[in-house]
């Protein structure tokens, strides 16, 4: 009997063994360009989250298949369509930008395969969409973050608002924020309008000195801020600069220099105040891995794109059923994520703190916490 017994149970391992297979998780990133930094960033955070969690409960393991989008429109739509088509993904993670992400999304929603953006922050990205997903903040939220500080915290009472016209992530926080800052009594006395991969701001400061608002608010990402940063420094404009997540890397602070001491702006996660228990293990074991105890918020934000994927599969009878996958990332409340805790909508957006950062000494540090 003991034998029987033995052998019994041989098979059935056996047959758990034989059963699990690689289940394919696509990411879509900016791994080089002028957007790599963020790419880079978010696909270790991902990356990381694999090596912590690398199996499905059902004994199958995630593989992820990454797709540089090169920071191009053109190539998101691209590595979304093959992602889907040859690759056969679950699912996709990324795009970082909202304008990538759009295609991405445009695409996805075609086929009825779930996205998880972890930074696309334009409001309007998950509109009319049944399959697009984000685990951060919308534009609406952290443009009102930082028109409420400034203007209560701060009393700043005027602004000049620098916007990228080429980027869909800039002009919705922008209005965002001036929309907030109007409402909360203050005034955006002028609005001027760049381009992305403009190098020359000097005609840019010029007009923000003469214009003398109390504060600069520059909705954009970080190669265009750290320049516009350094020309200002050079005409002597030296006044309170405010931004959005666009310039929440260190790849900001080391352009921008001794110009970007100061320099405020907003951002998901501060690795110092961890929120969750997932937080604190999540950066016990970065640090073990890597030696740094400097956990980026766009690693945490990849993570947790990655984590509320994992944990939507593993709620679904058939893990690859990519229509019960998105129901379930819908359905996703009170996760504890390492950015914080996540609550999705019907819509894919979710609800969650910001927080606000300086940047000192080269360093971001953290100011203070935003809850909805």
């Amino acid at each position: 009997m003991r034998k029987l017994a033995l052998l019994a149970t041989s098979v059935a391992l056996l047959a758990s063994s034989s059963f699990a297979k690689d289940v394919s998780v696509g990411v879509a990133m900016s791994m080089s360009g002028p957007l790599a930094a963020y790419g880079q960033t978010a696909y270790e955070g991902i990356e990381f989250a694999n090596s912590l969690q690398p199996k499905l409960k059902n004994g199958d393991t995630i593989k992820l298949v990454l797709i540089d989008t090169k920071g191009d429109k053109v190539e998101s739509a691209n590595a979304a369509t093959r992602l889907i088509s040859s690759d056969k993904v679950v699912g996709i993670l990324g795009e970082l930008t909202s304008t990538n992400t759009a295609q991405v999304m445009a695409i996805a929603e075609k086929k009825q395969i779930p996205v998880i953006s972890p930074v696309a922050t334009n409001d309007k990205l998950t509109e009319q969409k049944e399959f697009a997903n984000r685990v951060c903040f919308t534009d609406s939220f952290q443009g009102a973050v930082v028109a409420n500080y400034a203007t209560k915290d701060l009393k700043l009472k005027t602004a000049v608002v620098v916007v990228d016209q080429a980027q869909v992530y800039s002009l919705g926080l922008a209005k965002a924020f001036t929309d907030a800052f109007t409402k909360a009594g203050g005034k955006v006395i002028k609005e001027i309008k760049v381009s992305s991969g403009d190098k020359d701001f000097k005609a840019v400061v010029s007009q923000i000195k003469a214009a003398n608002p109390d504060m600069l608010f520059l909705p954009m990402y970080h190669p265009e801020v750290s320049m516009i940063a350094r020309q200002a420094k050079q005409i002597g404009l030296v006044k309170p600069m405010f931004s959005g997540d666009g310039v929440a890397n260190q790849t900001f602070i080391d352009l921008g220099g001794d110009a970007v001491e100061g320099y405020m702006f907003t951002d998901f996660f501060d690795y110092a105040a961890p929120p969750t228990q997932r937080s604190k293990d999540f950066i016990a074991a970065y640090a073990q891995k890597t030696g740094k105890q400097e956990v980026n918020s766009f690693v945490a934000l990849g993570a947790d794109s990655y984590n509320v994927m994992i944990d939507a599969m593993n709620r679904c009878a058939n893990p690859e059923d990519s229509v019960c996958v998105n129901k379930e990332i819908k359905a996703t409340a009170n996760f504890e994520g390492v950015s914080g805790v996540i609550n999705m909508d019907k819509t894919g957006n979710s609800t969650r703190s910001a927080v606000i950062k300086v940047v000192q000494n080269g360093k971001a540090v953290y100011k203070a916490t935003v809850n909805p």
